[in-house]
């Protein structure tokens, strides 16, 4: 009898969720973005944002909640109400790498915030000053084997995913070199151009107008496979250096109790989202694809970041007081 009891009510409970879920939204959504307005995790939630409101007939608001480095927003995102109607976007910053380098975190992304998609992502380019005698990868890593005390890189801050692509790529050459961290992008590309640093690797976007103009000199992409938005641009592993991958996606989240019927929705609602070809043309000037994953691949790359980087991190000693 209490077998029964517990099945019905089980059952009971999954048609309860399912309607609530046939009936999101019923109100204003709220996606909290833990970064600034104009970057671009704030850009992406936006254009996503705004087609959802115009697909399902309810506001999409953005909430920037800046600090800590992106712990603060996904931290108000993961311990939200789970109901779906506060979702979070995300990088590997806050879902991955803070864990390693800061000594306490608000949050524990395995238990606290169920992934939904990656909503888009664009690859990071290997840079360098156009003074530097490297024309090509293999070039550069003779360079800086042969003369690591004269070169310098260049980042967006201590234990920023371009920090640790070229601390990955100075292990992979064997060679120690000096990491001068800016504040973001634009100050780091304005250190290359000036020839304050010689190399670095940075997001597509912010560096590769810079290239095409002769700025700076454009020497690979850090994705698993070549950019179809840079297709003249080569893989670092092409050049013969695996394990330095380093997209720069952002990711859709929400609070882990979410019920599974909600995510459900949210997550086909979103992919229809991503698949708009006005999407696409939106994200292309950043140099973004939209990608619209399912959440199990999602969890498979947060895995594979945290397995990528956290050896880099203790054999460096990355961290952050």
């Amino acid at each position: 009898m209490g077998g029964k009891l517990l099945l019905g009510l089980l059952a009971a409970l999954a048609w309860t969720g399912a309607a609530i879920a046939e009936d999101w939204p019923a109100r204003q959504v709220t996606i909290v973005v833990p970064f600034s307005a104009g970057s671009t995790p704030d850009s992406i939630a936006r254009i996503v944002g705004e087609r959802l409101q115009a697909r399902l007939g309810q506001p999409f608001i953005i909430e920037n909640r800046v600090g800590a480095g992106g712990n603060t927003g996904t931290s108000a995102a993961a311990k939200a109400a789970p109901d779906g109607y506060t979702l979070g976007v995300s990088i590997v910053g806050p879902l991955v790498v803070n864990a390693l380098i800061f000594p306490k975190m608000p949050y524990d992304t395995a238990s606290d915030i169920a992934p939904i998609t990656i909503l888009a992502s664009q690859p990071s380019v290997l840079v360098v000053t156009p003074g530097l005698a490297a024309d090509s990868v293999e070039g550069l890593l003779a360079l800086i084997k042969r003369d690591h005390d004269k070169i310098t890189y260049g980042s967006i801050g201590r234990g920023s995913l371009s920090h640790l692509a070229m601390a990955s790529l100075a292990m992979k050459a064997g060679v120690s070199l000096v990491h001068l961290p800016f504040p973001g992008s634009p100050a780091a590309a304005t250190a290359l151009i000036r020839g304050d640093v010689q190399m670095a690797v940075l997001p597509a976007a912010s560096v590769v107008p810079l290239g095409r103009e002769g700025k700076l000199k454009m020497l690979a992409v850090t994705s698993s496979q070549r950019s179809p938005l840079l297709p003249e641009l080569p893989t670092l592993r092409e050049a013969g250096v695996a394990g330095v991958e380093a997209d720069a996606w952002v990711g859709l989240i929400a609070p882990a109790a979410t019920p599974a019927a909600i995510l459900d929705k949210i997550h086909k609602e979103v992919v229809a989202v991503l698949r708009e070809p006005e999407v696409a043309a939106r994200l292309a000037p950043q140099l973004m694809v939209p990608i619209g994953n399912t959440p199990d691949a999602f969890r498979a790359i947060l895995k594979e970041e945290h397995d990528r980087w956290a050896p880099i991190i203790a054999a460096g000693g990355i961290k952050v007081e």
